[in-house]
């Protein structure tokens, strides 16, 4: 088995069982994807095609507001799922931009082979369910932590809970995600490295 088909097997075996037939079925319903250092998987006002797992390398997930500023929703490293869940769902166009920081490959599953992988492996509703709230989960605790916490708490926080991705980023991305301006990001981290 190649190791990006390995990596997403072990990921969705974290929470279903699977038989090694349903495990061929699956990798043969995704489609392998390669973006560029700088390129766009996908771009506002598009609708979402694939949910889309990282085998290899870093995006960003981000909108714009109305004065052009970024404010990244999410950071996507490997072994993690990324995409517009609700264009996906609803077919509806998207509000996020989905951009590579790194040369990354990814795997993904069309709408259309969503719904088949159902109907042929039903126990994949659950995988998709639990992900899905997941998903929900960490949306609510970040949307709570913005309320409740400081920015220099923030950045503390999404240092402690994301190690493998605070030195993939840049300062600019990070302050995007944060929700302050670079420069206040670069006081902050010169005051929490001091500590």
């Amino acid at each position: 088995m190649e190791y990006s088909h390995k990596l997403i097997i072990d990921n969705v075996c974290r929470f279903i069982d699977l038989t090694e037939l349903e495990k061929q079925k699956y990798i043969s319903l995704l489609t392998e994807v390669k973006v560029k250092k700088k390129a766009y998987l996908m771009q506002a006002g598009e609708t979402a095609k694939y949910e889309y797992f990282i085998t290899k390398g870093c995006l960003k997930v981000y909108t714009l507001d109305v004065d052009g500023a970024p404010h990244v929703s999410m950071f996507a490293i490997e072994d993690y799922w990324t995409g517009d869940m609700a264009s996906f769902i609803t077919k509806e166009p998207s509000h996020y931009f989905i951009k590579a920081i790194e040369d990354s490959e990814l795997l993904g599953i069309s709408r259309v082979n969503y719904d088949l992988l159902f109907q042929e492996i039903p126990k994949f509703e659950k995988f998709y369910r639990i992900l899905y709230q997941r998903s929900l989960i960490s949306y609510i605790r970040r949307s709570n932590h913005s309320i409740s916490l400081t920015a220099e708490e923030r950045y503390i926080e999404f240092k402690k809970k994301y190690p493998k991705i605070v030195n993939r980023i840049t300062q600019k991305d990070l302050a995007g995600y944060i929700g302050i301006t670079p420069e206040f990001m670069s006081k902050i981290i010169t005051k929490v490295n001091r500590m």
